[in-house]
């Protein structure tokens, strides 16, 4: 198919930054953008609500699977297909030829700037299509971290986690994944990005020595806590996490003013009640650090240990 014929406006955003309605043009698809919750300090109320108002029947689709107490309210708009994190492992196998026929032709695609968010809209452009055989797949794998991608897949997540605020990367991989990688000279810059991950990887794994392990006597057995603040900007936050559960059940990262809980996504724990969240991901959150302390205590951790840590 050509591609780019109808090639729409894309709008690189997350649940917390959303772009403003009014500079996005046209009939608007959102793929693989969280309803908002407390955890970002500001929730549905501030940043989800008012965009969705504010587009009013501009917004013809939004698409997305991550959980949301919120979804209910929203489950007979037909322009809303809305399913957990358990239901749909990622975003693009919710993105059908049915779907994207019925919604009919947008101006703009608001999408999440990860492989996920990235692949649903190529997959949009592509009429529902996969980008290539497999595509699917590697987007569950990389977002659940469960099994390993495709060697195509790994391309892509590995340039995307080396510059993860990197827009004309983004555009690059969508365009890639939307021409259904017919064009090989797009791999440079890809791959290029992709190179910068070994030096970086190689700065978590020295800093993932430093994990203390901590036993708990809530939900999970133990947690890997780590202070990174000194090394803020200068690590992958995905390996670092993955190297916590490795070493424990629940992995804990405080970085500045953030605090990060991960927690392996068949491992049937749920952060969002435990935190008491309105939605987002059971098994991967990230909080204002000042529930460090909360955090901790709901967890099931020893007041030694906690004030060990605070």
């Amino acid at each position: 198919m050509n591609a780019t014929a109808l090639y729409p406006t894309l709008a690189f955003a997350s649940p917390r930054k959303l772009p403003k309605p009014k500079e996005v043009s046209g009939r608007v698809v959102v793929l693989d953008i969280a309803f908002a919750s407390e955890a970002s300090g500001r929730g549905f109320a501030d940043i989800t609500r008012p965009f969705i108002e504010q587009l009013g029947p501009r917004l013809v689709a939004w698409v997305d699977h991550h959980d949301h107490v919120l979804h209910a309210k929203y489950k007979l708009d037909p322009r809303f297909m809305l399913a957990t994190k358990a239901e749909h492992g990622a975003c693009p196998e919710m993105v059908t030829p049915e779907l994207v026929a019925r919604i009919g032709p947008v101006e703009t695609i608001v999408c999440h700037n990860d492989f996920d968010g990235l692949c649903s809209a190529a997959k949009w452009i592509r009429g529902g299509q996969e980008p290539y055989p497999g595509a699917d797949d590697d987007a569950r794998a990389i977002d659940t971290r469960i099994g390993a991608p495709s060697a195509i897949g790994a391309r892509f997540d590995r340039a995307l986690r080396a510059r993860p605020r990197d827009q004309s990367l983004f555009g690059i991989v969508v365009r890639h994944l939307a021409t259904g990688l017919s064009d090989a000279s797009l791999w440079h810059c890809i791959d290029e990005a992709a190179e910068e991950l070994s030096a970086i990887e190689q700065a978590t794994r020295e800093l993932a020595a430093r994990y203390t392990i901590i036993p708990l006597s809530g939900p999970a057995p133990n947690l890997a806590f780590l202070e990174a603040t000194d090394h803020h900007g200068r690590y992958d936050k995905t390996l670092l996490l993955l190297l916590g559960q490795a070493r424990a059940r629940v992995a804990m990262v405080l970085d500045r003013d953030t605090l990060t809980l991960a927690a392996p996504f068949d491992s049937g724990i749920d952060f969002l009640s435990v935190l008491g969240l309105s939605g987002g991901m059971p098994t991967l959150v990230s909080v204002q650090g000042e529930r460090l302390r909360e955090a901790l205590e709901k967890l099931g951790a020893s007041r030694s240990d906690i004030e060990r840590m605070i």
